[in-house]
């Protein structure tokens, strides 16, 4: 059995360099934290000061967001993330699922409280209706 490494998995944007979940905590309009073992990996090319966060399989809309570093080296999202919680509702418990294509550019899946994806426009919705 072997297993793919993450520069193997593709998006429809692209080859997807890295990809992590977040589970959103309390208001998610405040600051979140994204997974040390991605600021890690960004951190090899030096510490981005901003993100390109958009929707997945959607390149109209695109949010730059700033993040910012703990004195441990902890990554969060800061200004402009707000701008992205309220446009797309999000709420505790909500599911972020990000991919990272490089040069500081992310897709972002939103899955609700029943786990189901949100689509937003852009999405390829229609596809599902032929369920």
């Amino acid at each position: 059995m072997s297993s793919s490494s993450s520069s193997d998995m593709m998006d429809e944007e692209g080859p997807v360099l890295f990809e992590f979940v977040v589970v959103l905590k309390g208001d998610p309009q405040a600051i979140q934290r994204l997974s040390d073992t991605f600021a890690d990996f960004v951190a090899g090319d030096g510490r981005p000061g901003s993100l390109h966060l958009r929707e997945a399989s959607c390149g109209c809309c695109q949010w730059i967001v700033d993040v910012i570093y703990d004195a441990r080296g902890k990554m969060y999202l800061h200004i402009g993330s707000e701008k992205f919680a309220r446009y797309h509702r999000l709420e505790s418990g909500f599911v972020l699922v990000f991919s990272y294509f490089g040069e500081r550019d992310m897709s972002v899946k939103v899955f609700d409280e029943t786990r189901c994806r949100r689509h937003y426009h852009g999405d390829n919705a229609e596809e599902d209706d032929d369920w």
